[in-house]
């Protein structure tokens, strides 16, 4: 088990509200779009991070973690599991307070690394569904 309900409240509720989003695109049939949609809708902040540096969701896109001038909160990742721990590390590297593994996304090593480095950390969960059985 990767998230306990007080991390995961902890995080969407009490991390800050500038979610950088990695692997998010203008593919709107992407997982990470309309999941990008529903934490704006809460009120996050919502930066893509993609080779592609494209806008999305009215939001200036970066290449990696590192372009983003500005503090980040929360790095919600939606990549391969094998690409996973190295932005676990990135967003570690950046300050960030807190590191989310989308659904399906796992790497063990990376969790452990990102908790000794004092950042809260969720994995295999999604924020949208869990932001949605907040009461």
């Amino acid at each position: 088990m990767y998230a306990d309900t007080q991390t995961i409240r902890k995080i969407l509720t009490q991390s800050g509200d500038t979610w950088a989003v990695v692997g998010l695109s203008g593919n709107r049939s992407r997982a990470a779009y309309g999941v990008a949609e529903v934490l704006q809708r809460f009120g996050k902040r919502v930066v893509p991070v993609h080779p592609k540096a494209e806008p999305v969701h009215g939001e200036q896109g970066y290449a990696s973690l590192a372009d983003i001038p500005f503090p980040v909160d929360v790095v919600d990742v939606f990549v391969n599991s094998d690409l996973a721990g190295a932005v676990a590390d990135e967003a570690t590297a950046i300050g960030a307070k807190a590191v989310w593994f989308q659904l399906g996304v796992i790497d063990e090593q990376a969790y452990d690394r990102t908790r000794a480095a004092g950042l809260d950390m969720v994995m295999d969960r999604c924020p949208a569904i869990e932001i949605n059985s907040l009461d």
